[in-house]
């Protein structure tokens, strides 16, 4: 049974269906499910530290099931996705229904969407990737699987990495930053790749990002031609909550923790106290286990199922979700956080 814990994630697609097919108060169902039900629970039930075993690794890492639960996200975030279109282009809907439904809607997108594409977006096989850029192109971040693997992984908790919010930084100017410079970073990350292996980086075929830029345009341009023109802004605003939600994740992950720099101007390799933890049960399950972040920056392709805990990780005091709610009011955030990193920083002689 222990297995099957993951299928309770599927409770969120669940609720963005119900948010589209009744309308009305259902219209705030993944707001009210991510924000408010989740974090309320996780301040009574923040889970334990407790890891596999070598041997049960190795027996989770053998079964399919995981990896099933993850690729059936992909027809059922589109699905809904669909569905989305085309009940606001049915018209007669209140306003405050309507953004109720593109708000749940970009939650879909940025917690499940993006978060298993992360997860998807580390893996080996061709069509596992496929998957990942699948579920990145209605955020309109499909230049992430580049910018994630090539260069946070390498710039992690450093002035270099967009992605890592640092000490004092409120997280509105974060999301600009870390948006627009995760953005840059991958065009550059892609012209450095296409120079090594010897072709141009204006290769329409073989640089990705071009071929990324021209699938989204086609895809809000497909949204316009089935559903009509006024479907548009309700595609954008979702994608943009879609990626915003990634970005408030990024910035509470790694909030004020840095690496140090060695005399030779190399970075200290990466560390688990590098990265904000949570063992909080429910936010581990329907983030697949995102919450044990030190892990996966320490082996980035090892799968959800078998993260572990470090107690040298600094951990949350609240869960994921509650943790960006806080974040969202800066002199809270501040006000909690600073007095821990300061511990950290002091534990661990950050510089």
């Amino acid at each position: 049974m222990r297995d099957l814990k993951y299928l309770i994630a599927y409770i969120i697609p669940a609720i963005v269906f119900a948010s589209y097919y009744f309308g009305g108060f259902w219209s705030f169902g993944g707001f009210l499910i991510a924000f408010v039900a989740i974090p309320l629970i996780e301040l009574f039930y923040t889970g334990s530290t407790e890891n596999l075993t070598v041997e049960e690794e190795d027996s989770q890492l053998k079964k399919r099931l995981f990896d099933f639960i993850l690729y059936a996200n992909v027809p059922i975030i589109w699905f809904l996705l669909v569905y989305f279109f085309w009940t606001v282009s049915q018209g007669g809907h209140q306003w405050w229904e309507l953004v109720g439904m593109t708000i749940t809607t970009g939650i879909l997108l940025g917690g499940n969407g993006i978060n298993i594409a992360h997860e998807l977006g580390h893996r080996e096989t061709w069509y596992e990737r496929m998957f990942a850029k699948i579920l990145l192109l209605p955020s309109f971040y499909m230049h992430f699987i580049i910018e994630h693997n090539f260069g946070h992984h390498k710039w992690v908790s450093t002035d270099k990495d967009p992605a890592s919010s640092r000490y004092n930084e409120i997280i509105y100017t974060f999301f600009i930053r870390s948006s627009v410079m995760s953005y840059v970073s991958a065009w550059k990350i892609s012209f450095d790749q296409a120079k090594r292996a010897g072709y141009s980086p204006y290769h329409l075929i073989k640089n990705p990002m071009w071929s990324y830029q021209a699938i989204q345009i086609l895809y809000l341009g497909a949204i316009a031609f089935y559903f009509g023109w006024m479907m548009l802004p309700f595609a954008i605003a979702a994608g943009i909550m879609g990626f915003l939600l990634l970005e408030a994740v990024n910035y509470i992950e790694h909030y004020g923790l840095r690496r140090k720099q060695l005399p030779s101007g190399r970075y200290e390799p990466v560390k688990p106290h590098h990265s904000w933890n949570s063992n909080h049960e429910l936010g581990r399950i329907f983030l697949y286990e995102l919450t044990r972040h030190s892990d996966h920056h320490f082996k980035a392709n090892r799968k959800y199922q078998v993260l572990r805990h470090f107690d040298e990780s600094p951990q949350l005091p609240l869960g994921y979700p509650a943790s960006i709610l806080m974040a969202m009011i800066p002199p809270l955030w501040f006000w909690y956080m600073n007095p821990k990193v300061d511990q950290v920083r002091k534990h661990f002689s950050m510089a």
